[in-house]
């Protein structure tokens, strides 16, 4: 069996469900319902540092939220599926834009819809609220739960298991 370092190694692409891994999962609307999540900084500069590596960045959420679409375009997210009911079939198109194989994927995940696309992809992440069923899926379930650094933790992870990590660390110790 390969450890976490190894699966994170291959990683050329993340790929992101919102609602749960973004963000920790609640949702708010306005008086005119527009929704609004909360983002942690934390998580959107360790993808910012990790796609300076050279990684690509996905999203592929059920929801169609201004919001998110704001966030990921503020982040520089390369691919952003939203309003998506079949999350393999994004996975499909998304493979084949992107022109990586499924091992080279990451997934971070929080519920069941997830599933699919976390057991096709090289490196399957759950956050630690995340159903039981979807822990034991993973590869890997991160110590921070979604929307309180889950992303940055996995972004770091993989930086370290490719040799990235003290590169990017330097560049602030300058």
């Amino acid at each position: 069996m390969q450890t976490i370092h190894e699966l994170a190694r291959k990683v050329q692409l993340l790929i992101m469900d919102v609602d749960g891994v973004l963000t920790d999962g609640r949702i708010f609307f306005t008086p005119d319902g527009e929704e609004i999540k909360a983002f942690n900084t934390l998580d959107g500069h360790g993808l910012k540092m990790l796609q300076s590596t050279g990684v690509k960045l996905a999203i592929i959420t059920g929801r169609a939220a201004r919001c998110v679409e704001h966030r990921a375009r503020g982040l520089g997210i390369d691919y952003y599926f939203q309003g998506v009911e079949n999350k393999v079939g994004a996975f499909q198109t998304l493979l084949a834009q992107a022109g990586v194989d499924a091992d080279a994927c990451a997934y971070i995940g929080d519920d069941v819809v997830d599933l699919p696309v976390m057991r096709r992809v090289g490196l399957a992440v759950a956050v630690p609220d995340a159903p039981s069923l979807v822990r034991q899926n993973a590869h890997y379930v991160t110590g921070f739960g979604g929307g309180q650094g889950a992303v940055r933790e996995l972004s770091e992870l993989i930086m370290q298991a490719q040799g990235s990590f003290d590169e990017v660390m330097n560049r602030y110790l300058a």
